[in-house]
């Protein structure tokens, strides 16, 4: 396990956020990664699945929070959002 610090980045839609988070990476890209969330909405043009977000149903989401296997999770408009422990 690494002694690194971890450093969450949060903010509304459009705050900046993986602008920031590439720009770190790109300068540092021993010492930055980046989550991919997991959610039950549908993908958007041009997102894929394990890049974007990790895209799955809604009855399976709720399973593996049953199962204890998110840090965190909420729902908004409709949809879960969340982060694996994995």
């Amino acid at each position: 396990m690494s002694n690194l610090p971890i450093y969450v980045f949060s903010g509304p839609s459009g705050a900046g956020k993986s602008t920031v988070l590439q720009m770190l990476m790109e300068k540092f890209p021993n010492n930055f990664g980046f989550s991919v969330s997991h959610t039950t909405r549908k993908p958007r043009p041009g997102e894929k699945d394990g890049i974007d977000y990790h895209f799955t149903d809604r009855d399976t989401f709720l399973s593996e929070i049953s199962e204890g296997k998110f840090l965190e999770y909420a729902e908004f408009a409709g949809n879960i959002y969340g982060t694996s422990r994995s």
